[in-house]
């Protein structure tokens, strides 16, 4: 006897179907959209730095959720590198700490600049990454929101892309009188994953790290690149696009044979 699949048949497979993909797929989206939590200091990770670099090569590493802080002088150039991974959203902010002001002659401005693994300077999204700071004022901050880095992206754009980021500390306008002058900074990073929305079809063969003194990863490793969320979606889409056919196959073909047809001996 020959089973007959009914549109009520057809629906219930479709919701236990599309119940079970969602399944799969709700927990790894909704973990990849909260935002990465700062690591937890623990006996086995390095202290957070207390000097930084004065070139690219010497950037001093620091991990996100680090503070890290210097001592130098009005004048000098700071710099420092960290880590940033496909689909993460970064944070940079950066305090000066200037003498009392009865030391200083005139007022100044200060800016942070951040640079990709080719040294191609990064806008920020938005932020304050230039400030002047009044000759009677004693601290500054400086915030850059970067643009999500990308885990693939055209020769000529100038998208963020995986591996590290260095961020230069200056100042850009000084009194003559007032270089020389000891201060204080400390330099915060942050970076936040985004999840899914960064997924693209395309990853780097390796980040863009230069060789340097001390070069930082993320505590996890590098992603490879070649597995996202999409791959989840992709194949949802298909398994609910084949039980849409089967129901619509069911619909055009009836519920069953017509009353006062007779059927096969």
């Amino acid at each position: 006897m020959r089973t007959v699949r009914t549109p009520r048949t057809a629906i219930a497979a479709a919701l236990l179907a599309g119940a079970a993909l969602l399944g799969l797929i709700a927990p790894g989206t909704a973990a990849a959209a909260s935002p990465t939590p700062a690591p937890a200091a623990s006996d086995g990770e390095p202290p957070a730095p207390t000097e930084a670099g004065t070139s690219f090569r010497a950037a001093t590493a620091v991990r996100p959720g680090q503070r890290a802080t210097a001592r130098a002088s009005t004048g000098d150039y700071l710099y420092w590198q960290f880590p940033a991974d496909a689909g993460d959203r970064a944070t940079v902010r950066a305090a000066v700490t200037l003498p009392e002001s009865s030391a200083r002659g005139a007022g100044s401005t200060w800016r942070i600049d951040v640079y990709d693994g080719l040294r191609r300077r990064q806008a920020c999204r938005h932020g304050s990454d230039s400030r002047t700071l009044a000759a009677d004022a004693r601290t500054v901050t400086l915030t850059c929101h970067l643009r999500t880095v990308r885990g693939w992206a055209e020769p000529w754009s100038n998208d963020p892309l995986p591996g590290a980021y260095y961020v230069r500390l200056t100042a850009v306008r000084l009194a003559a009188a007032d270089v020389g002058l000891p201060f204080d900074a400390a330099l915060d990073v942050s970076a936040d994953a985004v999840g899914a929305a960064a997924d693209v079809d395309g990853s780097l063969a390796q980040p863009l790290v230069q060789g340097s003194s001390a070069t930082v990863e993320p505590e996890d490793g590098w992603s490879s690149g070649w597995w996202s969320t999409r791959w989840l979606w992709t194949a949802g889409g298909a398994v609910l696009a084949a039980l849409a056919g089967v129901w619509g196959h069911s619909l055009t073909r009836g519920g069953g044979r017509p009353a006062g047809v007779p059927g096969r001996p």
